[in-house]
Formats: structure tokens, sequence, C-alpha cells
């Protein structure tokens, strides 16, 4: 299917791939993404990309949108537009998995009748891709969980979960990156500061990957607090 260009309104315009979740359809969202960013198109305002659609933010009073238009149906018919745009990262979380700060972790055992060892294993035994960010500030939306591991989410959604929290939502898995209300099943929490208002700078990107590694709670207690631009400093300079 090819993809399709669509105003979303007298501000902004789409381009949308196919429906399905997938590396491939990610990359070339990234890609068109990433091509015009580096044109530092005047009056082009904002760029969100997402699974599979990217959204362009203009200003109609100084961007010739019929160009913009005719520039985008171009690029999109050449072959690189499916490269992968992602820096090739991969962040190692650790995560204290226990039935203290995993508030749900007994229940997805039961639920698939697993051991919480085997839980663990199947959690932290790859690594996740990031597709997009949003919902919170500094959220992943993460990728490739063991079909083992999905679970559905919670019927009566919690009103608050503490930030760090690892959980599970159906095929994804993910964390919260600050208190929020929620409905995922929660099995682990990081000690990492994933997003504080104070330093907002996110430096996480989609196209990045990220893999969790459990830890005990002697090693939580010393990286309690951490913030993920200091924990991953070397990482995200280099």
């Amino acid at each position: 299917m090819s993809p399709k260009i669509i105003f979303s309104g007298d501000t902004s315009i789409n381009v949308v791939f196919e429906n399905v979740l997938s590396e491939e359809i990610n990359n070339q969202v990234l890609a068109i993404a990433n091509l015009v960013k580096n044109q530092h198109i005047v009056g082009l305002l904002d760029i969100v990309p997402a699974y599979r659609e990217v959204t362009f933010v203009f200003d109609p009073l100084i961007i010739d949108i019929v160009a913009f238009k005719s520039f985008l149906q171009e690029e999109l018919t050449k072959p690189t537009i499916s490269l992968t745009t992602g820096s090739g990262k991969i962040y190692e979380i650790p995560v204290l998995y226990n039935e203290t700060v995993g508030l749900d972790l007994l229940e997805v055992t039961n639920y698939h009748g697993l051991s919480m060892e085997e839980v663990i294993r199947l959690h932290v035994d790859r690594a996740y891709r990031i597709y997009m960010l949003g919902f919170l500030p500094g959220f992943a939306y993460l990728g490739g969980l063991d079909k083992k591991l999905h679970t559905p989410r919670k019927n009566t959604p919690r009103l608050q979960i503490p930030a760090g929290s690892i959980g599970i939502g159906g095929e994804q898995t993910g964390y919260y990156p600050v208190e929020s209300p929620g409905g995922w099943q929660i099995i682990g929490k990081t000690p990492i500061v994933m997003f504080d208002s104070n330093h907002p700078e996110i430096k996480l990107h989609a196209g990045d990957k990220m893999k969790f590694y459990a830890i005990d709670e002697p090693e939580y207690k010393t990286m309690k607090g951490t913030h993920f631009n200091d924990f991953f400093a070397e990482e995200i300079m280099s």
C-alpha cells in the first residue's frame, strides 16, 4: 500500500503508511520525518512521528503548502525512504522485580501459568524498539514483547501509579516516567528518574532500543533518584 498524504486541519498534514505495526513501516515514518527535518523549511513548526504516520505542523501564512505537498509526494516515491534513521543506541534500564513494587507481578504469573522467575526472564530477554514517544513526558511506546507475556490491561485502572513503574499493557511493555493513572499490569520498578520537569530534555528517540535487566534491593537503593541523562551520560554524548 502506498502512503497517503492527508490534511488534518488547516495547519497540519499527515503522511500515513500501511496500518500495521512493523519496524519496516516505522522506519519509513522516521525516514521521511528526518528527511523533512533536514530541509529546514521555513514555516514548518513541528514534526510528530508515530507508529505508522507522521504529522507536519505548519504556519499557513508562511509555508507554500502546495509546494510542500508536492515535495512529500516526490520523496515518498524514492527507495531511500525505507532506510532506518534510528541512532542504534540500546539503553539498558535497571529494574527491581518483586511483589512490593511489582503490584501485579503475581497476577501476571498466574494469568500465564508461569513462575515469577520465568516472567522476569522473558521480560529481560530482549531489546525493545522505541516506536514513538508520547502519552506522558518521556513515555516510550515499546514494541517486541514476547507473546508469552501479552497480558490484558486491568479492568479498573489505578488512579495513581508510581513514577518508574514497569508495566505490561496488551502486547506492549513500558514504564511510567511520572506518577499517573493507568491500567497496565505493573511488574517492577526502575530506580532511574525517567523524566524530571526541572530537567525536561528527553534524550530518547524513536528507532532507539531499550532493554531491561534485573537488580536487587541494595542495587535499587544505590541507584535510586539517578536521572536518566546522568545514568546514560556517556552513551548520550557518544
